[in-house]
């Protein structure tokens, strides 16, 4: 006699294989190699059903479920590393709402294995490739830098698996560098660009623009740029990421507009441990020299120096206290719960995300061939905290709303209360398709 009870010992298909393995080996050594066959009935009767045993096992193990496997890739260290903890934590909050909580969908567990790019290209393309090989993720998401994000796309498509990205932003991430392995949840520079002109697009207005010195700001500008159909651009200031002293920078935007007749208006994009509004706002621009400053939205810590802008007007991606929806409604409550703050920028965007892979598996009955979750996303419409996204079927950017912003100084809060002015539409923005599908 020999013992077989292992062969119920498979938490998992791996386990299972083993367990088959171990089984057949013993099976050979014991009943068929160098032993006389069997003449006792119950010898006889165990071999039998031994092998009734191993023809049933060999039939359930490929249908045994399989986890799922998301790798999130994002700038845990590194300048960018307070958006990027926000990423991660709306990440799991948006797995957890789509999934009720199970983690799991179609009885498949759903695993995510972290890491870390520190904001730097190489670094980020290298963890990639071995969230793909040796961790054998099905799909992953991030990054937050969008020069990381660029050299990522080679890699999704070398090994033919779906990169999701968020939050990097550039337009070229969708656009001229894109690859059919590539959807995003966060918006693109040409969503921030088309909703932010609504507030300054102006006959008679002149515009000066100062941005990150990077792929980000950069393309920023040039959305921003190409936006503009009735206000003059008459300056374009670049600054490294890391910039703390904005005296020069500030200074040659102030020569380029002061004299300008009409409104004037700094028009600012920028991402990084620098902090160029509050500098800016304690240059008194507008008292001094006519210079209205407009933006985007920003991170709660960063807009506190909004709250000496008020009346400063802009489009954002994200405020807690604007989108009315049921998603927004959970996700603001249950972060207040968990962590006794409001949720922010980049928390409603990796929440996107997470709803986002949870409702393509959804679609796919938890199937993770990449062709059939291209299939199930193209055209995909999801529901998030800023309401319905929809990934575009010829270059996988969501379309997704922007909000027009003015700020408003409320003593209630630390930072610039943006109060909406009015919900910018996918429909109402032209954003164009830059690949070459």
């Amino acid at each position: 006699m020999f013992d077989v009870s292992y062969l119920y010992d498979y938490p998992n298909r791996a386990g299972m294989e083993y367990s088959l393995q171990r089984f057949r080996l013993v099976l050979n050594a014991k009943v068929f190699q160098g032993q006389p066959l069997p003449t006792h009935k119950r010898t006889w009767n165990m071999r039998r059903n031994l092998l009734a045993v191993a023809g049933m096992l060999c039939c359930i193990a490929p249908i045994y479920a399989k986890d799922v496997t998301v790798a999130l890739i994002y700038s845990k260290t590194g300048p960018l590393e307070a958006y990027a903890k926000q990423t991660e934590t709306g990440f799991m909050m948006g797995l957890d709402y789509a999934t009720k909580g199970t983690m799991q969908v179609n009885g498949k567990k759903i695993l995510v294995v972290e890491k870390d790019d520190q904001g730097k290209p190489d670094i980020g393309k290298s963890q990639l490739a071995a969230a793909y090989q040796d961790d054998k993720a099905d799909i992953a998401v991030g990054p937050t830098a969008s020069g990381v994000a660029i050299a990522m796309l080679p890699v999704a498509q070398e090994y033919k698996k779906i990169l999701l990205v968020e939050p990097a932003v550039a337009d070229s991430i969708t656009g001229d560098k894109w690859n059919r392995y590539i959807f995003r949840t966060g918006r693109n520079s040409s969503q921030d660009a088309i909703s932010n002109a609504v507030a300054v697009d102006k006959d008679g207005v002149s515009v000066a623009t100062l941005g990150t010195d990077n792929a980000f700001g950069r393309d920023g500008i040039k959305a921003f740029k190409g936006a503009l159909k009735k206000a003059k651009l008459v300056h374009e200031e670049y600054l490294p990421p890391t910039t703390t002293d904005f005296t020069a920078g500030a200074q040659r935007i102030i020569d380029a507009l002061k004299d300008k007749p009409g409104r004037k208006v700094l028009w600012l994009i920028w991402a990084g441990a620098g902090d160029p509004f509050g500098k800016l706002a304690d240059m008194d621009l507008k008292k001094r020299y006519g210079i209205e400053i407009s933006t985007g939205g920003n991170i709660l810590p960063a807009m506190a120096a909004f709250k000496k802008l008020p009346g400063m007007e802009g489009a954002l991606y994200y405020y807690f206290g604007i989108p009315k929806n049921p998603v927004n409604t959970w996700l603001v409550a249950e972060h207040y719960k968990r962590f006794k703050s409001p949720p922010d920028f980049f928390t409603a965007g990796g929440m996107a995300a997470g709803i986002a892979v949870v409702e393509a598996l959804k679609k796919t009955a938890g199937n993770t061939d990449t062709e059939k979750l291209i299939t199930a996303m193209e055209g995909m419409s999801f529901e998030t905290p800023k309401g319905t996204m929809t990934f575009r079927k010829e270059d996988h950017q969501a379309m997704q709303s922007m909000y027009h912003f003015k700020i408003k100084d409320d003593p209630a809060f630390a930072w610039g209360v943006p109060e909406l002015v009015h919900e910018i539409t996918p429909a109402e923005m032209n954003i164009p398709i830059q690949n070459k599908r």
